[in-house]
């Protein structure tokens, strides 16, 4: 199994899609595909049941998302500490998946101007690790949303979205022009897997302990309220619904902040350059 063919089956077990999985990943829907028939020739079992809507996985396809994981995050440790003793000039992004901010679009395009010759690596994660790799080293620095454990990390706010409750398109809420958190107590809301940054699930919970179905990635959270009518929570203006979910400013939830963090006292200048590319494009 090659590295390159777990991360396709990772995209599409994580966005429950293929047409968006190829999406994500900057190639076509039929090679991607075909290396996933390919992958479940060599695993001798179907990863996914395929419907018109969409995918899900198997139970066979359950454990090898959980080892995919595993051998990716631990692939790309090793890039870093073979990048860093190799004295190559790269700078690694670690981006929270799922949503679609026009600052970060402009971040890009002003930091590859200011640095055409260093080499940029993403890294795309799930909204189990609000750090998205920084606190484990796979990352420089991070382009992400607060709240989370701050120890050992440095943060600046970039911009703060207010937030409302994702639900169906026929849900008898969803006709309301806003809402608070009481008018959801009673429903079941998105959670994440044990081990998460507790002031993160905090945060994502409304700040009060809740219960539902465990989500990893956005277009799970989506697929849950779709399919079970679970509370899902999303910055207002920076997520793309699909027309069957609408969104409901709530009023009593803090923004969400969209933040960027490193490790405190990191003097890496490409770090720095990040910071300030950062502030320039969001104030902009």
């Amino acid at each position: 199994m090659e590295l390159r063919t777990l991360g396709y089956f990772v995209a599409v077990a994580e966005e429950l899609h293929f047409g968006r999985a190829a999406a994500r990943l900057h190639m076509s829907q039929p090679p991607l595909s075909r290396a996933v028939k390919q992958l479940e020739a060599e695993a001798g079992a179907l990863l996914f049941h395929r419907t018109p809507a969409g995918v899900t996985l198997t139970p066979v396809g359950t454990v090898l998302l959980d080892e995919a994981r595993s051998l990716l995050a631990h692939a790309d440790r090793a890039r870093v500490r073979v990048s860093a003793a190799a004295g190559v000039a790269t700078l690694t992004v670690g981006i929270l998946g799922g949503g679609s901010d026009p600052g970060a679009a402009r971040l890009a395009y002003a930091y590859r101007r200011r640095h055409p010759r260093i080499d940029v690596r993403v890294r795309d994660t799930d909204l189990t690790d609000p750090t998205c790799g920084l606190r484990a080293g796979l990352v420089d620095v991070a382009l992400t949303r607060a709240p989370f454990d701050g120890t050992a990390l440095a943060v600046r706010v970039l911009r703060a979205d207010p937030v409302g409750a994702v639900l169906r398109a026929d849900d008898p809420l969803a006709g309301r022009d806003r809402l608070r958190a009481a008018d959801l107590a009673d429903r079941s809301w998105f959670q994440f897997p044990p081990g998460t940054d507790p002031a993160w699930q905090s945060y994502w919970n409304g700040g009060t302990p809740r219960e539902g179905p465990v989500v990893r990635a956005v277009q799970e959270c989506l697929q849950s309220v779709l399919w079970n009518g679970t509370i899902g929570l999303a910055p207002l203006d920076h997520t793309l619904l699909p027309p069957e979910l609408t969104v409901v400013p709530l009023t009593d939830m803090p923004p969400s902040r969209v933040v960027v963090a490193w490790n405190e006292g990191d003097t890496n200048p490409l770090v720095r350059s990040f910071l300030e590319t950062a502030t320039a494009a969001y104030r902009n």
